[in-house]
Parts: structure tokens; C-alpha cells; sequence
């Protein structure tokens, strides 16, 4: 199972998607579960970390090798952790983290999964690689994808 969704969402909206998330993954332990993530803030790292917790294993995909270093300081420490904890770890080839680096991170998540959820609210990406972009990527390869997004919620 992959994820993509938006970051920097409101204190409210984090905490109902936490909870979509929580909801949307088997209630008991599965040794069977795989997550596939960029382990970004937000809900890439939510759902690792959920999927952990229930014994799950975690694949991380690295969109770009500064990938770490375009993400917010605060998130560094748990970035690590996640990272540390990957059963195995995907590389673009990517150097710099930027659009198409992110694009191709997204091409390369939806090749390694059968289901997508899409912590998405339904509005174009705001640059090439954004949420949108990998929910379109993941429909044309035929992979099923689940939308979860907050009622009322804004990004």
C-alpha cells in the first residue's frame, strides 16, 4: 500500500487524517501489511508510523538524494527514524529534490504498490510531483486508489 498526500495541514485536519488513516489500515497486527512512502511530513510519516506500530514492514522511496535536506528541520529526527526502520529503501537516481526528481518519486511509489491512498483534496497539484500528479500516475497503471480527506477541510 503507498501514500501521497498534502503536507502542512492545519492542527484539525492532521488530526482527522491521522484518524482516516488509522481507520484505513487493518485494526489488528499484520505481518503482511507493506507500506510504500517518501516518509515527507505529513501523512507520508503518519502512515509509516501506523503501519509500524501494527508490525508491519516499510519500503522508503528516495525521490532524490538532497531529498532530506528540502524537508522541514523539525522533521529530520523522525525522517531518520522511519528511514532506519525501512525493510528497503528505493532510489530514483535523482540528485536534486526538485519537481521532476519528485515526479519520478511518485512513479517509482505507484510501481512498488497494488493500492494508493491519497490524502488529497481533489485539486490540481501545485507542481509537477504534488499529490495529484500520483493519484493520475496511479489510475493509469490501474492501481486502486483510495481518496481520504477531511470533510470541510482546507490545505
Amino acid at each position: 500500500m503507498g501514500i501521497t498526500g498534502h503536507r502542512g495541514l492545519t492542527a484539525k485536519a492532521e488530526t482527522q487524517v491521522r484518524q482516516l488513516l488509522e481507520d484505513a489500515l487493518p485494526k489488528r497486527e499484520s505481518a503482511n501489511l507493506t507500506v510504500v512512502s517518501c516518509i515527507a511530513d505529513g501523512p507520508d510519516s503518519w502512515l509509516a508510523e501506523i503501519a509500524l506500530k501494527r508490525g508491519g514492514r516499510l519500503e522508503v522511496i528516495v525521490p532524490a538524494d538532497e531529498y532530506r535536506d528540502g524537508l522541514p528541520e523539525w522533521h529530520h529526527p523522525v525522517y531518520d527514524r522511519l528511514f532506519d526502520s525501512a525493510a528497503a529503501v528505493h532510489r530514483t537516481g535523482h540528485v536534486e529534490s526538485d519537481e521532476p526528481a519528485h515526479l519520478a518519486g511518485g512513479e517509482l511509489l505507484v510501481h512498488h504498490v497494488d493500492k494508493l491512498l491519497a490524502v488529497w483534496d481533489g485539486l490540481p497539484a501545485r507542481g509537477q510531483g504534488g499529490t495529484a500528479d500520483v493519484v493520475a500516475l496511479a489510475r493509469r497503471h490501474g492501481v486502486l486508489v483510495e481518496v481520504i480527506w477531511p470533510e470541510g477541510a482546507r490545505r
